[in-house]
């Protein structure tokens, strides 16, 4: 038994490996377990690596009986949360409940044999026969998991047992996949990932095994599209097969056929970043990354959409997207707005002479405001996080009039701070500082890290000047 902290330094190191290392590294440890080897942790070897091993092809993996048996739907694999089925999107913790209830009621025999078959390849160094029977497996799985599932009665049993009508639904959506698993993998082969243009050479592929299907399997024949989309740089270019087949251009044909499945699940990333964006709040704490990353999909797979079909807007596709751009740009436009104030509260000014009718200077009366200095970072690495994607997300106007508001108080105040830093002493100079370091971060994150490091050296020299007068 390893101890907790040794367990979690043995993580830490695992996933900082080189992802060709990690790979074999797992691949080696997988096949001791096959082996029956006892003197590795395997599990938590497995564990640790397993942040690398996500972005390891799975080809590149020990094909197990258990991945063999993902592998005709192991692109429409997700760990995204849900509420609701959506077609061409498996849970990933669905696979397990599956797996158990094949193994122990529905195929136990047939999946022994498997397994023992796998294995044995896997040992003797023959994985194409593990791949061979695993296509045969495909074949037994499919037929037991669609009787089981093929009357409302037995999904009601079904609902039980597997943990509610989710993974249901998912199941059924398994079966349909691996009756054509041969197929499917065919793709997979033929289709690299990630591959960044959807040639006219692959799409003439993907037709061909789509034509295929729909002799053999037709439910099945739109994935072909959802699978190439799931291993493209670009997704939005799998619609490239629908309007082949449909020979339409325009959203409201494609939308309402099968083939308009690849549309769909990009309709829901869409979504799903939008409802991101627009439950941040600018009155409220909010993560500048990631809203800057949600912001960055939604307006790619918008905009990529818009280029490959032609959006009608009185289409049902056309629709929802003005719909979810138009929600997204008011939601940034209140953000712009607010950006100025918020992260010109951080550095405090009162008005000098007279009566205060003077020129604004740093107000150093009290010390830099830790919540005020964190929300300014914040607004600032939103309005130059958005900077590339304002634009296309219809707030390009908003976000130049914030950007060049805080540049001209952010530029003044720095000359203005530098003064105040030779001229006070004690808490003042003290409070100066503060303000001094996050206006150098702001510095840095507005203009340039050699805009900061050019402020940095005149309030280095500054101090310095305040303590040879001292």
């Amino acid at each position: 038994m390893i101890a907790p902290d040794k367990a979690q330094m043995l993580r830490g190191f695992l996933g900082s490996l080189p992802q060709s290392l990690a790979a074999r590294l797992a691949k080696a440890v997988e096949v001791d377990r096959l082996a029956g080897g006892a003197s590795l942790p395997h599990d938590l070897i497995l564990d640790g690596l397993r942040p690398v091993l996500r972005l390891t092809p799975a080809s590149e993996r020990t094909p197990t009986a258990l991945r063999l048996f993902t592998q005709p739907f192991e692109d429409l694999l997700t760990g995204e949360p849900r509420k609701q089925k959506q077609k061409g999107a498996i849970a990933r913790d669905s696979i397990l409940p599956v797996w158990n209830w094949l193994s122990q009621k529905l195929a136990p025999d047939e999946l022994s044999r498997y397994a023992i078959a796998v294995k044995t390849a896997v040992l003797g160094y023959h994985p194409e026969d593990a791949r061979a029977r695993a296509a045969e497996f495909w074949t037994a799985a499919s037929v037991a998991l669609l009787a089981a599932l093929d009357s409302e009665a037995k999904r009601k049993s079904a609902r039980v047992i597997l943990g509610g009508d989710l993974v249901v639904a998912d199941a059924q959506e398994i079966a349909l996949l691996l009756a054509a698993g041969r197929e499917l993998c065919e793709i997979q082969a033929k289709l690299p990932k990630p591959l960044p243009v959807l040639s006219d050479d692959y799409v003439w592929m993907l037709r061909e095994i789509y034509d295929r299907l729909v002799a053999s399997s037709p439910d099945a024949a739109p994935y072909v599209a959802v699978i190439a989309m799931n291993r493209l740089e670009r997704p939005w270019q799998a619609l490239k097969l629908p309007l082949m087949i449909t020979r339409n251009t325009q959203d409201t044909l494609i939308s309402s056929t099968d083939m308009g499945l690849v549309g769909e699940l990009i309709f829901g990333d869409i979504e799903r970043h939008a409802a991101f964006v627009l439950s941040a709040k600018p009155q409220q704490a909010f993560d500048a990354d990631a809203l800057v990353t949600h912001l960055v999909r939604f307006t790619t797979l918008s905009s990529g959409i818009v280029k490959e079909v032609d959006m009608r807007r009185d289409g049902k596709w056309g629709q929802r997207l003005l719909k979810d751009r138009a929600a997204v740009a008011d939601v940034m436009e209140t953000f712009m707005e607010r950006g100025p104030r918020e992260i010109l509260a951080a550095l405090p000014t009162h008005k000098t002479g007279s009566y205060a009718g003077g020129p604004r200077a740093p107000d150093l009366s009290r010390p830099a405001d830790p919540e005020k200095t964190m929300r300014a970072l914040a607004f600032a690495r939103l309005i130059e996080g958005c900077k590339p994607i304002a634009a296309a997300g219809s707030f390009g106007a908003s976000l130049k009039d914030a950007e060049d508001e805080i540049a001209l108080a952010l530029k003044c105040y720095g000359d203005d701070i530098v003064r105040e830093l030779r001229a006070n002493e004690g808490d003042r100079r003290a409070n100066a500082e503060q303000y001094y370091a996050v206006a150098v971060e702001l510095t840095a994150l507005f203009f340039s890290p050699e805009e900061a490091e050019f402020l940095r050296r005149r309030g280095r020299a500054a101090l310095g000047t305040n303590q040879a007068a001292a």
